[in-house]
């Protein structure tokens, strides 16, 4: 059989939640507001597939920019390039520091 090389190629431990872990979104993500500078790690909720970013960008830190609708606009370094992602909230969360 062919080799497939599709968006979520190899991610079988990446994205996939603990046994027995609540399924579906977390509720109390729709009520955090990310004001524009703030810092965000990637966090990819694979129980929700819509606005979610490429595996290579889960657990990165990026800043936020703004919104766009239901998303953010957020800033992200691969290496020495800037991306800019729209991201739903499910795949965010606050950075540490």
């Amino acid at each position: 059989m062919a080799r497939h090389h599709g968006y979520r190629s190899r991610t079988r431990s990446l994205m996939t939640r603990p046994a027995g872990s609540r399924m579906g979104p977390r509720p109390d993500v729709y009520l955090v507001d990310y004001p524009a500078g703030s810092k965000v790690v990637i966090d990819v909720d694979p129980s929700v597939q819509k606005g979610m970013p490429h595996k290579r960008y889960q657990g990165k830190v990026g800043v936020v920019l703004g919104r766009r609708g239901r998303g953010y606009e957020v800033e992200v370094y691969l290496g020495s390039k800037r991306k800019v992602l729209y991201v739903l909230p499910d795949h965010l969360k606050l950075h540490a520091s």
